[in-house]
């Protein structure tokens, strides 16, 4: 679980709705007709942008943003050091059991394949491959929410514009003043949040997860491919070391 997003989000509501509360009764911050213009609005404009089997998906994207897996470089390089050390003493085929104790999916089929034997071209061409739809898959969850933070400013001010209208038709009617500025103010409130406090701040967090994804899979292959090709153990973990910040590198190689 990621504490730092939960806990940002609860501050900023609890902040907006402190703020609220300084001046004025919260329930006057509701209003029915804004919910419907905003919110069920910003849900239901997706489904017209996108295919509706990728809006579903983003309900399970978004969970990612609340969850952070812990680092495991240091784990995967010494995997990928023991299966160097073991392959080049005993040959590919020795890795088969490795391949059946991992839990990752692309790990495990990467070591499978290299343990069949497959063309190191088709395998880097394979794996790269994966890596191109996973970052594809990626692109339209943190689109969606991108999306939907745009859409639910637009939707608020299509909310004022009723407001206004149904202001300025009942202007002989003084009590029919107040609802309709609510509903053109409070539109334009909620797309607010909606957008600047939920959707970027939700899609700038998946487009983190998503460069850590792709980058352990990026070493998963690199490791894979190093081994494949029979360079040392020593010279695979200064290869992967590289593409890791200096805190996060496997300490005991060189």
């Amino acid at each position: 679980m990621d504490l730092a997003t939960i806990i940002g989000l609860i501050t900023v509501v609890g902040l907006i709705l402190m703020g609220i509360m300084l001046g004025s009764p919260l329930i006057i911050f509701f209003d029915a007709t804004s919910v419907l213009i905003v919110g069920l609005g910003s849900i239901f404009i997706l489904f017209v942008a996108y295919p509706a089997s990728e809006v579903k998906s983003m309900a399970v994207a978004v969970k990612k943003a609340f969850k952070q897996d812990p680092k495991k470089s240091e784990e995967l390089l010494t995997l990928m050091r023991q299966m160097s050390t073991r392959a080049r003493r005993e040959g590919v085929l020795a890795l088969e059991d490795v391949a059946r104790t991992q839990d990752d999916e692309f790990l495990k089929r990467g070591i499978q394949m290299v343990v069949d034997g497959h063309d190191p071209e088709a395998i880097e061409d394979v794996l790269y491959s994966e890596l191109d739809k996973t970052e594809e898959r990626h692109k339209v969850n943190i689109g969606l929410l991108e999306y939907m933070g745009g859409a639910s400013p637009a939707l608020g001010m299509i909310g004022t514009l009723i407001g206004l209208v149904q202001m300025l038709q009942n202007m002989t009617d003084p009590s029919s003043i107040g609802p309709a500025m609510a509903v053109a103010l409070l539109t334009t409130f909620y797309g607010s949040i909606i957008a600047n406090v939920f959707c970027i701040p939700l899609a700038e967090k998946l487009k983190r997860r998503s460069t850590e994804e792709l980058a352990e899979k990026a070493l998963i292959a690199q490791g894979l491919l190093s081994i494949l090709s029979g360079e040392s153990p020593r010279f695979l973990i200064d290869r992967l070391n590289v593409q890791l910040p200096p805190s996060e590198r496997f300490q005991e190689a060189g």
